[in-house]
């Protein structure tokens, strides 16, 4: 016990400290958890035979994020992903095999034994990939949606891939044992591991076939039928633990099962998530597992870091760097070409190739399962086991690469040639985002001409695509404004999401024109004073009309009637822009406003005004 608690302290202090220096220095979490790991291992000796136990169980944070991601994808929107995961998962997962393949086969590896080296390395870390693109606030980019893509995919071939592995075993040469007696590489491995529980040892194809696509088949079923029984059951303890019992249960009890037909849990653990993303029990097991799965992913990158063989590096150091650094790079260029050949952008192209250039961990356990199945002999497993760790510590770096070459794309990015502008209208609506398009179709829709500009080309096509006619251009640059007919335009509409940007085009539109209207939108408050010291006539902050009409259907339903919510409404409307006006004379753009005196005695004083017109509203009433 005293060990025990011993271990778990090293651990958890370890994260503890390495983990906020890694963030403060912008290297992100894993980095940091991968570092805490090599300190308490290789260097100071702290951690050692229990690291590799514990990376089995470490490994549920990975089961435990595929689930969580699964709870987020119904089946449409994995329907929708098809041609992203057959394309670009499919051939990176192919052309990778094959290079890798090739490059072993040229070191004099058997054909077989390349092949499985080229599997194996061929898969990417989804751990650390989807930890850091999360971090980043990259998942929703396109280049994240490609990657995400890709790594599904992986996830699913690892299904095959330890189906096709058995079947190369006659291609390892054999070995002399100790006693004289023929060996082949990875039997010794497999007699201790006989007597594993499992439901397909000794059955034939078919047989092994058919239990495989029946486990699967009960996840599915037990997802649609049982979980709301279950669920109902759970709730009548009224016990709040029980809850996160049951979803340790679910995410546990389908690893397990997949565990006894030799698939992946990881991918047991996505195919029940994408069941049950359309229950209505998804956010509460979202709300029990996110930190279990955060601190197990966190146990996991830190047994990595302490189980690099570091004896095995300084012996082999050159070979071994050169061969991680030269997986990262055929990868990543492999990655790169597909990515532009898919026609991903200069930026999603980068973040594409550098996020999935390394080998992952399913590549332990193909390396584990392929020495136990006498697929690979055990002194390159070994070698080749350090490559893979390898390549995940260097990870971390490749993501530092990518922000570094992303600010250089967006400055070197070659500009669409802009359009020729060959109509005038009254009204000009810079920016066609989500705020420029509501007032586009509004004004459109009542019979009056605008001239839209935007210098998003995707923005224009789809637009154009709906049947509304846009030009492609910079808003700031006056002589796309001249030929969009500022001179004579009657309103100018600002929408641009760059608060910087519509500050710049206000001031340049007011200068030139003193008698136009300018209608701008903005993003809070000190936007909306900056605006208003540019020159526009009405500032609409983006969120404000939206959040009164929230606030109203609270009061209806706290007991207002419709009437009294909508006078509060107004109410509340009126002063909030008489006190955005005023407080516009005390802002001073050198000083935040927390620390403006003026500003902050002015602003208690309007609260107070705006309190006292609610009670006066509310004494009318009552006399009335």
């Amino acid at each position: 016990m005293e060990s025990f608690l011993f271990q778990a302290s090293i651990y958890l202090a370890a994260a503890v400290i390495a983990v906020p220096i890694a963030a403060r220095l912008g290297l992100g979490s894993v980095l940091g958890y991968l570092a805490a790991g090599i300190i308490i291992g290789p260097v100071l000796g702290l951690v050692g035979a229990e690291t590799e136990d514990l990376q089995h169980f470490a490994e549920f944070g990975v089961v435990m994020m595929l689930f969580l991601i699964g709870l987020e994808l119904e089946p449409r929107a994995l329907w929708d992903m098809r041609h992203r995961l057959i394309g670009l998962g499919g051939l990176q997962i192919t052309l990778s095999t094959l290079a890798i393949m090739g490059i072993a086969m040229a070191y004099h590896q058997p054909w077989g034994v390349a092949l499985a080296i080229g599997l194996t390395l061929s898969l990417s870390s989804t751990a650390i990939v989807l930890q850091t693109l999360s971090e980043k606030g990259l998942m929703q980019t396109s280049g994240g949606r490609s990657v995400f893509s890709v790594l599904l995919t992986q996830d699913i071939a690892v299904i095959p891939i330890l189906a096709f592995l058995p079947l190369l075993v006659a291609t390892v040469p054999m070995q002399m044992s100790d006693d004289g007696s023929i060996l082949r590489a990875g039997e010794e491995a497999h007699g201790k591991a006989h007597h594993s529980l499992s439901l397909v040892e000794g059955l034939p194809g078919w047989g092994v076939t058919l239990v495989t696509i029946a486990a699967i088949a009960a996840v599915v079923l037990a997802g649609v039928f049982l979980t709301r029984p279950l669920f109902r059951y759970i709730h009548s303890a009224r016990l709040r633990e029980m809850y996160t019992a049951l979803a340790l249960l679910i995410v546990v009890g389908i690893s397990f099962l997949m565990t006894l037909v030799g698939l992946s849990p990881a991918l047991g653990a996505f195919l029940a998530g994408v069941v049950l993303a359309s229950s209505e029990f998804r956010h509460e097991l979202e709300t029990d597992l996110e930190p279990f799965k955060g601190l197990l992913l966190g146990l996991f990158f830190i047994t990595v870091g302490a189980g690099i063989n570091f004896v095995l590096l300084f012996e082999n150091w050159p070979a071994i760097i050169a061969m991680a650094l030269l997986v990262i790079i055929v990868k990543g260029l492999i990655l790169y070409i597909l990515g532009r050949a898919f026609k991903l952008k200069r930026k999603d192209q980068w973040l594409f190739a550098l996020a999935l250039a390394q080998a992952g961990e399913f590549g332990f356990v193909l390396v584990s399962f392929s020495v136990v199945q006498g697929v690979i002999p055990v002194d390159v497993a070994e070698t080749l086991l350090l490559v893979i760790s390898m390549t995940m510590l260097i990870t971390p770096l490749l993501f530092i690469l990518y922000d570094t070459l992303s600010k250089r794309a967006k400055d070197t990015q070659e500009p669409q040639p802009e359009d020729e502008i060959d109509i005038e209208g009254p009204i000009i609506i810079a920016g066609i985002g989500r705020f420029g398009q509501i007032v586009n179709r509004l004004v459109q829709a009542n019979g009056f001409n605008t001239v839209v500009l935007d210098h998003d080309m995707e923005t224009i096509a789809v637009m154009r695509r709906f049947g509304f006619k846009g030009f492609l251009g910079d808003p700031t640059r006056p002589d796309i404004l001249r030929a969009a007919g500022l001179d004579s335009a009657r309103v100018l509409v600002v929408a641009l999401d760059d608060k910087e940007a519509a500050i710049k085009l206000v001031q340049y539109a007011r200068k030139l024109r003193p008698d136009l209207h300018i209608v701008a939108r903005a993003r809070d408050r000190t936007h909306v004073y900056r605006l208003y010291q540019a020159g526009a006539d009405d500032i609409v902050r983006e969120l404000f009309d939206s959040s009164l009409r929230a606030g109203r259907y609270v009061l209806e339903n706290m007991g207002l009637s419709e009437y009294e919510a909508a006078e509060a409404e107004r109410i509340f409307y009126h002063h909030d822009r008489h006190s955005v006006q005023e407080l516009a004379q005390l802002w001073d753009p050198a000083v935040p406003a927390s620390q403006n005196p003026a500003y902050l005695e002015r602003a208690k004083e309007l609260q107070k005004e705006l309190e006292t017109a609610f009670l006066s509203r509310d004494s009318e009433q009552k006399r009335a």
